[in-house]
């Protein structure tokens, strides 16, 4: 059995935003523009929906590894996807 493999991202998140939206930059790091407020763990909530969404993944594999209260987070993929392995 295979072990699991795990990628971490560095996304800078824009709460409050017209649309949900996950772009890479050129430096790397990625940038999310959610539509949920900042409050009450909505916006983390939407991030981890989307990214997920974004890169073909169950919601469950994607978690807040850090910065869960703070606008750049560092956030965990885990699974063997193709798009996932390709981001690192």
């Amino acid at each position: 059995m295979k072990p699991l493999q795990s990628t971490v991202i560095q996304v800078k998140v824009k709460p409050s935003s017209r649309v949900s939206l996950l772009v890479q930059a050129e430096s790397g790091a990625w940038l999310a523009q959610l539509k949920s407020p900042p409050v009450e763990g909505k916006a983390n909530e939407e991030l981890l929906a989307l990214v997920a969404r974004h890169f073909g993944c169950r919601k469950s594999a994607v978690s807040i590894k850090s910065g869960a209260s703070g606008r750049t987070k560092w956030v965990r993929i885990e699974g063997g996807n193709q798009a996932v392995q390709n981001v690192a």
